[in-house]
């Protein structure tokens, strides 16, 4: 008799995978989540008397081929924090308060510890971010991906009061950009620099002195999650724009957050170059062009604000434990970002 299992799907060992993990997805939970896991659909009760006109705000996202990376190295229990950054990151640049999140992880054949380690990362994830983890799919595929290959995506939804929601229309000539560093490449620019080890020889495993660790390891340096940073912010200071430096790099992002006349000019110097892009522009020979329209150079996050506001946004940014740089300013002009 054929059964499931023979076609390579182990119902029995999903479900104890479930099992496996309620215990650090529950660490997530706060008194709003009204439904238990394994439920058909998420609950998640709203309390909304704090707000005149609450908007819901959402962003989806995955962490593209930096996938691969953790796959190379056998390495999974951080690739879920990057999961949540990449779709938290978003919807903090509207001030919206994250309040829950839902993954999809896929497979062709469910490895349980690798499983257990990438939805411990998100748990984490959804902790920094201070939002519940109540829901995803575990889906097993038997012929859609390759041995010990699998994929993600997450889904978070936020809250955010209609008059304090930025979308940059509110930039203005002689406001300041403050960028708040990244900690690493974050989870853009890995098909690039996969093809750079691919052309140069390199292992993921080789020591580099310029950062001092190997290569796979400085790749998986988990996504920077900007949540209660920014909020903090937005509690205390003026902002007029947010932009998350994700693919596109300062140039691609920056320029969704500014009025039509206004432009961003972004002073090159100003700020600390992480060594894993010095590294990546020598070894590919990539342009300077390239570079900023591909990774984010170490700014993961860039606010537009007042420059009355400069001085208490950095201390306060200061005391999150944060760095951050005075990087340009908006001029009046035609919408661009220029580099100078």
């Amino acid at each position: 008799m054929l059964s499931y299992k023979d076609a390579g799907v182990d119902i029995e060992k999903a479900d104890r995978f479930v099992n496996q993990i309620k215990g650090f997805i529950k660490e997530t939970f706060n008194k709003n989540v009204i439904t238990p896991i394994g439920g058909f659909a998420g609950a998640y009760l709203l309390e909304i008397a704090n707000y005149k006109e609450p908007v819901i705000t959402s962003s989806t996202d995955g962490v593209g081929t930096k996938l691969k990376v953790a796959q190379i190295m056998d390495k999974h229990d951080t690739i879920g924090i990057d999961l949540v950054a990449m779709c938290v990151n978003d919807l903090v640049t509207t001030t919206s308060k994250p309040i829950f999140f839902l993954d999809y992880f896929a497979t062709g054949k469910l490895k349980t510890e690798v499983a257990i380690d990438v939805v411990k990362g998100i748990a984490e994830g959804c902790k920094q971010a201070e939002c519940a983890l109540i829901g995803g799919e575990t889906a097993e595929m038997p012929g859609m991906y390759g041995e010990g290959e699998y994929d993600l995506a997450g889904f978070a939804i936020g809250v955010v009061e209609r008059e304090k929601m930025l979308d940059g229309s509110k930039t203005e000539e002689g406001d300041v950009l403050i960028g708040i560093a990244s900690s690493g490449v974050h989870s853009n620019g890995y098909s690039l620099v996969r093809k750079l080890v691919e052309i140069k020889g390199y292992s993921y495993n080789d020591y580099v002195e310029e950062f001092g660790k190997k290569i796979g390891e400085e790749l998986l340096i988990p996504t920077k999650i900007y949540v209660k940073t920014v909020l903090k912010l937005s509690e205390k200071v003026k902002l007029h724009g947010i932009a998350h430096i994700t693919g596109g790099g300062i140039p691609g992002n920056l320029i969704r957050v500014l009025n039509p006349e206004t432009k961003a000019v972004i002073e090159e110097g100003s700020w600390e170059v992480p060594p894993v892009f010095k590294w990546i522009q020598k070894e590919g020979n990539i342009s300077k062009e390239e570079m900023y329209r591909t990774f984010n150079m170490g700014i993961g996050m860039i606010l537009i604000l007042p420059g009355k506001e400069k001085e208490k946004a950095l201390n306060i940014i200061k005391d999150t434990g944060e760095k951050a740089y005075v990087i340009g300013r908006i001029e009046r002009g035609e919408r661009s970002v220029n580099i100078v």
